[in-house]
């Protein structure tokens, strides 16, 4: 549920706009929860706008459920505006007015802040962090990101800008902390590309591949799969059809990207079978539940078929994974997890410890705010950047404000947090903390 707030003299700028699905005891379906903008919108006459830095639900997910309350212009870059658009489209939610698109590596005078748009690899396209500069002040905020070399869609991670900023002087970096505690580097997705590959070469009959929607590089991959096996490519579920659109309109697959429409799959010999589909996390009404039940309308699974998991498990989810598969290896499909597999079936689209070591040696700040993850995670990220050279590196939690420059400094409970929850019978949105 990203929801940042910079300020400078008076003015805000507000950065992503998120939601999570909170399972709710005796409910079909997760709950819709998201920030509560109380504090922001109480100042709405000093907020300068909105920036999206990618399409994912945890950072644009709530906009159209809170935009009317904000009523701010609304930056993004082509995927994520038109992700925005998408989920607007004929369902609950406002679509921001006005939406304003930016392109990776452009720079946006709002307000009283210059932002540079910095393109970063994450799990899905046209990521990026925000470099936000007020007077003599410049920070970083990084949002998702990972070092990835091979990226499958956009381009390769680049340090050059990052390396550029450390020599003009970079007082704070706000950073993702999701994978502080994993050693190493993370798994490119080339390198899943590969895993998948050979995975799928092994299996005779049909495969559905289960990933999470907005991972445009894994569907990409999935095509190159298909064609090179021999295999047809669909897509299951509306939330990967609906990202895959996106991605087509704005130019981030190549022109042979041609799924065949998901009720062809069915009448096909299972060799030549392979679908994408929805519901990893073992979500109820999802693709892969519906295939588990066998109720899915346009594709049925038999024993000897494959189903792959590529995609890790997010924590509170195991049981309803683990359900999943049960359900299919009670009726003799296989099933591949990324989380147990000797190959790579799956990437993580946040840095391991050995990246945020890069980064801070890049970027050299004198503060440092870890972000997004746990209290385990921000405090193994301070020490990292703190062993990485930076001077100071503070961490909190949701309500506190973090004084960046000139002198770091933070003020605990400064603003009013909780939740909102969308309310299908009522059609509103009511307060759950």
């Amino acid at each position: 549920m990203n929801f940042n707030l910079f300020g400078h003299q008076g003015q805000w700028l507000a950065v992503d706009c998120g939601i999570t699905l909170e399972q709710v005891p005796g409910a079909v379906r997760p709950a819709v929860q998201m920030p509560d903008p109380r504090f922001i919108v109480e100042h709405r006459d000093q907020l300068s706008g909105l920036l999206i830095t990618h399409a994912h639900e945890d950072h644009l997910g709530a906009l159209p459920y809170l935009w009317e309350q904000l009523r701010c212009p609304v930056y993004a870059t082509p995927f994520a505006a038109a992700a925005l658009r998408h989920k607007t489209r004929g369902r609950r939610g406002v679509l921001p007015a006005p939406l304003i698109e930016v392109t990776p590596g452009d720079r946006s005078l709002i307000g009283p802040f210059s932002v540079e748009w910095i393109p970063v690899t994450h799990s899905t396209p046209e990521t990026c962090a925000l470099c936000i500069s007020v007077g003599q002040t410049r920070i970083l905020h990084t949002a998702d990101w990972k070092i990835d070399a091979a990226p499958v869609v956009g381009p390769a991670w680049s340090d050059k800008r990052f390396e550029a900023l450390g020599v003009e002087g970079i007082d704070a970096v706000i950073c993702d902390s999701t994978n502080a505690l994993q050693a190493g580097r993370s798994v490119t997705e080339g390198r899943v590309a590969q895993g998948l590959t050979e995975a799928i070469q092994r299996c005779e009959g049909r495969v559905v591949v289960g990933c999470f929607s907005s991972n445009i590089a894994r569907i990409q991959t999935l095509s190159q799969i298909a064609a090179d096996t021999g295999r047809y490519l669909g897509v299951l579920g509306r939330s990967a059809a609906g990202m895959a659109n996106c991605a087509q309109q704005v130019g981030l697959f190549p022109s042979q990207f041609k799924p065949i429409h998901a009720e062809h799959l069915g009448y096909l010999p299972p060799r030549e079978v392979l679908a994408i589909a929805t519901g990893s996390q073992g979500e109820s009404g999802a693709a892969l539940h519906r295939l588990v039940a066998q109720t899915h309308p346009h594709l049925s699974l038999d024993a000897g078929d494959t189903v792959i998991l590529s995609s890790r498990t997010i924590p509170g989810n195991e049981a309803s994974v683990a359900r999943l598969i049960e359900g299919f290896r009670a009726r003799g499909i296989h099933v591949l997890e990324a989380d147990s597999s000797d190959i790579p079936l799956h990437a993580s689209g946040h840095p391991y410890q050995d990246e945020l070591r890069d980064l801070y040696q890049l970027l050299k700040p004198s503060l440092v705010v870890p972000v997004h993850g746990e209290a385990a995670h921000m405090a193994a990220n301070a020490r990292i950047a703190k062993k990485a050279g930076a001077s100071a590196a503070l961490t909190g939690v949701n309500g506190d404000l973090f004084y960046l420059s000139p002198v770091p400094g933070v003020r605990r409970r400064y603003a009013p947090v909780g939740r909102l929850q969308w309310c299908e019978d009522t059609e509103r949105l009511i307060n759950v903390t």
